[in-house]
């Protein structure tokens, strides 16, 4: 079984890109499409390892990442997104707690 590194709610950086995020997903492996891959992942990263489903900070664009292109935010800055208030319901120590009325 695979065990994730990080976990929804929480603040990570993209190590290649820079970008800032929270993670509101997570699948145990790949799960999109071929072609998807083919397209977006163009550092070709594992798909037998987490990837997680990110909110990208002053954005509206949601990002589909491997665990291994993503490291751990420790700056506790708000995220600037809109679904950022539809998915949590505040923030402790750090990380984003997730909403409960979520289906």
């Amino acid at each position: 079984m695979v065990e994730a590194k990080f976990s929804i709610g929480q603040l990570v950086t993209h190590s290649i890109y820079g970008y800032r995020g929270v993670i509101i997903d997570a699948d145990p492996e790949f799960t999109l499409s071929d072609s998807w891959y083919d397209k977006m992942a163009t550092t070709k990263p594992s798909k037998n390892q987490p990837w997680y489903h990110i909110l990208v900070n002053n954005s509206s664009i949601q990002t589909y990442v491997s665990e291994s292109s993503l490291e751990m935010d420790l700056s506790e800055q708000e995220i600037q997104h809109p679904m950022v208030d539809l998915v949590f319901c505040g923030k402790s120590h750090g990380q984003y707690k997730l909403a409960e009325n979520l289906n």
